[in-house]
């Protein structure tokens, strides 16, 4: 019994052995019986070959579909070009929805004010965290002091100037502070839709009110950064753009001369530290530089 057992091959050895028993395949004329085509085949290397072609099959066709427009048809598949223009639709909605929304609080300010209603609170600007702004200077300048002084004993002994209680409209009779000393690098054109002046200054400059007046907004654009307007008397506004902070909120009365904002480098339409001022008078803009010197 130990013999006969001893003599018979194991099972995975016979496994073994029929994986590897050749075959042969042989192809035939089929009138004649002439041997045309002759192989030796084995389980092992048919089951090898067809593995191989099945890797070959799927690596082409994954090819195909990367490489080739034929990605397209294949369903759930979306164009990363048509993606990305979607994201960037989402984004510019989402910009004009916050521009409205803006604009309308603004404008219902205005007719507020107008009407002598107090104005409705607008979004608080957001504090900005990326520099310090702890060693700020806010107090006057010698120069805005001896400005102020020599204005105000001209002031004095001119009979033909009008305090701001007696002012009825006339643009002419206000005395204009100069909200920051500088270089002008682009000035007022209104054909080209430039409503103010661009004016250059070192960084953590503080930005002053023109005149008394109540700030009527406060608030982020994505074009013009940290923005503040403010409403004076006899209908003229002043609006100053593109700043790092804001030190006045919604609604606050400032003083001519009463750092409101710090010069900055906010929004798309900036390529530097600058503040853009306009001065608009009965809803038109005029040039701020007919009212006051910017130069230091």
């Amino acid at each position: 019994m130990d013999i006969c057992n001893m003599s018979e091959p194991k099972p995975k050895k016979r496994l073994i052995k029929k994986f590897r028993h050749k075959f042969r395949l042989v192809l035939l004329n089929d009138e004649t019986f002439e041997e045309k085509i002759s192989l030796k085949l084995t389980p092992l290397g048919v089951f090898t070959l067809m593995g191989v072609l099945f890797i070959i099959s799927i690596v082409i066709t994954s090819l195909v579909i990367a490489f080739t427009p034929l990605r397209k048809f294949i369903p759930g598949y979306t164009d990363v070009n048509l993606r990305k223009n979607l994201v960037q639709m989402v984004f510019r909605v989402d910009s004009l929805e916050r521009e409205i929304m803006i604009n309308a609080k603004y404008l219902n300010n205005i007719n507020l004010l107008l009407s002598g209603n107090p104005p409705l609170g607008l979004e608080e600007s957001k504090k900005d965290t990326s520099q310090n702004y702890k060693n700020i200077a806010y107090s006057k300048s010698a120069q805005d002091s001896a400005l102020r002084q020599f204005v105000e004993s001209e002031e004095k002994f001119n009979i033909f100037f009008k305090p701001a209680n007696a002012r009825k409209g006339d643009i002419s009779s206000f005395v204009f502070f100069t909200p920051l000393k500088g270089q002008i690098t682009n000035v007022f054109n209104a054909e080209k839709s430039h409503f103010g002046v661009d004016i250059v200054a070192p960084e953590n400059e503080a930005i002053k009110a023109t005149l008394d007046g109540t700030v009527i907004f406060t608030g982020w654009t994505s074009e013009t950064g940290y923005v503040i307007h403010l409403q004076h008397t006899s209908n003229i506004v002043s609006i100053y753009k593109h700043n790092s902070v804001l030190l006045k909120k919604t609604g606050d009365y400032v003083k001519a001369g009463n750092p409101i904002a710090i010069i900055g480098n906010s929004g798309e339409y900036t390529s530097g530290a600058h503040l853009h001022f306009e001065l608009w008078y009965n809803g038109l803009p005029i040039n701020p530089e007919t009212y006051m010197m910017f130069s230091k």
